[in-house]
């Protein structure tokens, strides 16, 4: 067989060769799956673009960095921040340009960068999920502001609590000015993911806690105990947030990323000074209770051990309270990896913390979230050496059961040798629902995951490399949109 597959090497330019690929009844090895993602911070150009007035070409350039990294670690899913602070990292005519692209709010980079991400994220394989803080203003003092940003456009309400401006959770107009923002980015882009994280109501920093500056708009919505009003203000917004989604595209994922422990105490051995359920009015386990998300990520950014703030302590508690069977993907701090929040943390601590959630959580829904990617960019403290050995083979994204979006198609599919030694795979496709295609391949007995293409596209191919000439079996799946694989269609060499 070896023989037979490098024939086509020695073959004359411009010699026709006939097709040596028939159809076959062999079965594909079903992929691995396993939620492997980073999130992409803009805000304060955290991860990118790495400073504020970089040319489109630079900014581009940094970008693909960040998604050929993604692609040789083997994650198959990036969360890009496209909202920091009432701002647009795309085109927008709801809001002013990010200060983080440009340093002056309001002025064009020149392109789209959500639109760049999706297709640059799409041709590797990679999920994009789109990130919105919902509710913070400007977050930082001295940034630029837009004459078209929310601040000077509707500064009846925007709250000052600290050293920031806020707008205010209790406001109607403005969980429905959030919600158009993120209903707008769903129905026009291409994206596979809606995400927010912990920022609900502000952290207690530089203020009492509790002093948040809502004594008018509790005046004039507020009823009962002002503490369970607030949190009713933020479960509306969460509920309301995925439902529209649902409604613009029932098969985008939506995604929360709340601070790590429900509440100190909870479950026994855990200590906290910081109070989620009271202090940022965030209720995230009753979200994940009723169902009002697709994934839930608490920032479990702490180690093993001590028990105070154990890891799997943690994600343990989490996934007892999974009663819908959503995703339980945890957020893990890789950033933290020899730093000065967590001085002589190993990049073991990490890899650990992942073999955890794949024993803690239940199956097929395993997955994680590194914070953030600058230190996989960077290698810190070796993580990416580690983390070969831990993505040993490729994954898919789970499945989501209980989103539409199904009925996945099998494939006509045609493989011929070309010209030149290289093999050309085609496929058609019936009526149905695809959001990828998984090309799989057999080299000898061991079968790979050669690639996942978009939906869209019809082809694939194989040249003979040193050492591998070209495979002996070649498989293609249909992916629908919520995951679902469909039936394989396969061809092999010589049958």
């Amino acid at each position: 067989m070896r023989t037979l597959l490098l024939l086509p090497l020695l073959l004359w330019p411009g010699q026709a060769v006939a097709q040596e690929y028939a159809p076959s009844r062999e079965k594909p090895p079903e992929p691995l799956r396993e939620f492997r993602a980073a999130w992409i911070a803009t805000v304060h150009n955290i991860d990118w673009p790495s400073r504020r007035g970089l040319s489109a070409a630079a900014q581009k350039a940094e970008l693909l960095r960040l998604f050929d990294r993604a692609q040789a670690l083997r994650l198959n899913a990036l969360i890009l921040q496209v909202r920091p602070n009432g701002d647009a990292l795309y085109r927008s005519s709801l809001e002013p340009w990010s200060h983080w692209l440009t340093g002056q709010m309001g002025r064009s980079p020149g392109y789209d960068p959500l639109a760049f991400a999706v297709e640059e994220a799409h041709k590797r394989g990679l999920e994009l999920h789109a990130w919105f803080n919902p509710f913070r203003a400007i977050a930082s003092p001295s940034q630029s502001v837009s004459s078209q940003h929310i601040s000077q456009t509707h500064p009846q309400h925007l709250r000052r609590y600290g050293k920031h401006l806020w707008l205010d959770p209790g406001e109607p107009f403005v969980r429905e000015r959030a919600l158009r923002v993120i209903e707008d980015v769903t129905r026009r882009y291409d994206i596979d993911g809606i995400h927010i994280d912990d920022y609900f109501y502000p952290y207690p920093s530089g203020a009492p806690v509790g002093a948040f500056p809502d004594d008018a708009t509790y005046r004039q919505y507020g009823r009962g105990d002002r503490n369970d009003w607030r949190r009713d203000n933020v479960n509306l917004f969460v509920q309301q947030m995925y439902g529209r989604v649902k409604r613009a595209k029932p098969w985008v994922k939506v995604g929360i990323s709340p601070f790590g422990i429900w509440r100190p105490g909870v479950p026994r051995s855990i200590e906290a000074s910081l109070d989620a359920y009271d202090h940022l009015y965030a209720d995230s386990r009753k979200w994940l209770q009723n169902g009002w998300l697709d994934y839930l990520s608490p920032q479990l950014y702490w180690r093993i051990r001590p028990a105070k703030q154990s890891f799997p302590v943690l994600l343990e508690w989490w996934e007892d309270q999974n009663r819908k069977n959503r995703h339980l993907w945890p957020g893990i701090a890789t950033s933290r990896i020899q730093s000065s929040e967590d001085p002589g943390r190993p990049a073991s601590e990490i890899t650990n913390q992942i073999d955890y959630s794949r024993k803690l959580v239940k199956k097929p829904s395993t997955g994680h979230i590194h914070w953030s990617f600058t230190p996989l960019q960077s290698n810190k403290g070796g993580i990416n050496d580690r983390l070969a050995s831990t993505y040993r083979q490729p994954a898919l994204v789970p499945e989501s059961r209980w989103l539409p979006g199904g009925n996945a198609p099998q494939p006509a599919l045609e493989a011929k040798i070309q010209n030149g030694g290289w093999l050309r795979v085609r496929w058609g496709a019936q009526d149905g629902n695809v959001r990828w295609w998984l090309v799989q391949a057999r080299y000898g007995k061991a079968w790979h995951h050669i690639s996942l293409v978009p939906g869209k596209q019809r082809e694939w191919g194989f040249t003979p490399q040193s050492g591998r000439p070209l495979p002996n079996v070649i498989s293609v799946r249909a992916i629908a949109p919520n995951g679902e694989l469909g039936k394989a269609s396969v061809v092999a060499y010589g049958r």
